[in-house]
């Protein structure tokens, strides 16, 4: 339903000379100003620099609607456009929702293009902290609106195994190792403290023998160095799929340096002019592509700026055929952005290439107080041990509760409470709630079926609760277009609050407006029930029957 209307207003934009402008059609706040309203007129004559409303009567004199579409439509306030769907259309969308179930939300929009979504990619140096699991959830999430709306998607987490970091970490288990076979050992500078070590130690000489300790430094510290990055890739790995992130790919690091594609990357820059020697290294001229100053690529040392591996990286993610990269970062990865697209654009890559979408921190809040540490980490709060407290789906919807930009404070206590003021309780409540419905009327939701008779809902809590489903595709789209799955919750919790408010003011079951009612609110009760069921699975949370 929204998708039509979408569409002939985007045909309108193209035939005033605006093809392809970005407008927004979404479910206005007061009922009273229709079912659906658009920007567009506004967001046109900020182009052309004209009278909002004169452009918005002009956009009305294009549009070709369907009388059975959209009833009436009016211009209000600086220049939105409301539209009143017409009542057959609430039926027909009413009868998709049915026919469609698991797919209602779906679309093609996408097709044909192929998306790389690169997320978490943490350093395997310890367990995974609360940060991580925002950038899972994020990523994930991300990677799920775009499946959703056609696109081919390859969830990738991208292993940094080369370096000083990984340096120390081997060092710190190779020290963990000689301590606990009675050795004096000492963690390097800059080394890894956390009591996880000693467990990796333990399970190290259970595995290798007594013997390991007594290896020379040399050769302990290499082996070391294979062995921690096993156990905690491992590690990594099992803590992400208990919460449910699962990667197609998973690429390396030291394997750009051992294939050579480092290397090459390195002369492929030269060749094209972009790279220059001075004082022993050899920079890049980013601040031909706008980036602040340029930079280091080989130190006069000849080791390499972890620039290279990157830039080797992204060559690898565009030679594999990927229309689309979309990289999860932490917020303090900001400055890096500019610097990394201007790279691309100089190898010719097409802006639209490489994106970023940024994770900013999280605090773990309980009883009002921050929470900084954990004794298995020894600096953090592990992503294992927040969802062993509050469980995989109040992780998940908390981590996409906000922009994942913003700054987010996790209330432990929150997260864990049984209340409507617990936002994921209150969604899946609302679905426990339609399925109880059912189970008063000793029917399953899918032996209701038929037209549904919009004159057996007389209640005004019915078309609010109609209404709100209409607009889950176009949320949908949304989201997947701004790679904002927040936009997700936000719906849920508008819909939840539509669920529960017709709850509590209408009757299905024994409706007091004869069975013609009851029926035609069993017909509604299923169709919310299927798209909060859709909402929920989008991302990643059940959606359980019984609360």
């Amino acid at each position: 339903m929204s998708e039509a209307l979408r569409a002939e207003l985007a045909r309108v934009a193209s035939r005033l000379g605006a093809d392809g402008v970005e407008f927004v059609l979404e479910r206005p706040r007061d009922a009273g100003h229709g079912d659906l309203a658009t920007n567009l007129a506004m967001v046109l004559a900020k182009r052309e620099r004209a009278n909002p409303r004169a452009t918005a009567e002009r956009v009305i004199d294009q549009l070709r609607l369907a009388p059975d579409l959209v009833e009436r439509a009016e211009i209000a306030g600086p220049g939105f456009i409301n539209f009143w769907l017409a009542q057959d259309q609430l039926s027909a969308l009413h009868r998709r929702i049915l026919d469609e179930g698991p797919a209602y939300g779906r679309s093609i929009s996408g097709a044909g293009l192929r998306v790389n979504v690169e997320f978490v990619s943490a350093n395997p140096t310890g367990p995974l902290h609360v940060g991580h699991g925002r950038g899972a959830a994020l990523g994930d999430a991300i990677g799920a609106l775009l499946e959703w709306t056609g696109h081919a998607v390859t969830r990738e987490f991208y292993v940094n195994d080369a370096g000083v970091q990984i340096d120390r970490l081997a060092q710190s288990l190779w020290a963990r190792v000689r301590e606990l076979s009675g050795y004096a050992a000492t963690i390097p500078d800059g080394g890894y403290h956390g009591e996880y070590l000693r467990d990796n130690a333990r399970d190290v000489l259970a595995s290798e023998g007594a013997g390991f300790a007594d290896l020379s430094e040399a050769e302990g510290v290499s082996r070391a160095r294979a062995l921690a990055l096993r156990i905690q890739r491992q590690e990594q790995d099992r803590d992400l799929a208990e919460f449910g992130v699962r990667f197609d790919v998973v690429s390396s690091e030291q394997t750009l340096y051992d294939s050579g594609q480092v290397g090459r990357a390195l002369e492929l820059l030269h060749a094209r002019g972009l790279t220059f020697d001075a004082d022993g290294a050899r920079w890049l001229r980013t601040t031909d592509f706008g980036d602040d100053r340029d930079r280091v690529l080989r130190k006069s040392d000849g080791s390499f700026t972890y620039l290279v591996p990157d830039i080797a990286y992204h060559i690898d993610k565009h030679g594999r055929g990927f229309d689309r990269a979309i990289d999860v970062w932490g917020a303090d990865h900001h400055g890096y952005i500019p610097r990394m697209r201007a790279v691309l654009q100089a190898l010719g890559y097409p802006p639209e290439f490489f994106e970023v979408a940024l994770v900013q921190l999280v605090k773990v809040v309980r009883g009002g107080e921050e929470l900084k540490m954990s004794k298995r980490s020894g600096e953090f709060v592990t992503l294992r041990e927040l969802v062993e407290e509050v469980g995989v789906d109040a992780a998940r919807y908390f981590f996409l509760m906000r922009k994942g930009a913003s700054p987010l404070d996790f209330d432990l206590d929150l997260a864990k409470s049984q209340t409507d003021e617990n936002p994921v309780f209150y969604v899946q409540m609302a679905h426990a709630r339609l399925s109880g419905i059912f189970r008063t009327a000793e029917r399953e939701p899918e032996s209701v079926t038929g037209a549904l008779e919009l004159a057996a809902l007389p209640a005004p809590q019915d078309a609010e609760l109609l209404k709100t489903l209409a607009t889950f595709p176009e949320v949908v789209e949304k989201a997947a277009r701004e790679r904002e799955p927040h936009r997700i919750t936000v719906y849920l919790h508008e819909l939840a609050t539509t669920v529960h408010g017709w709850y509590h003011h209408t009757r299905a079951v024994g409706a007091p407006e004869g069975p013609d009612s009851e029926r035609a609110r069993l017909l509604l009760a299923r169709a919310a029930r299927i798209v909060l069921a859709n909402g929920l699975a989008l991302l990643g949370i059940t959606a359980p029957d019984r609360m």
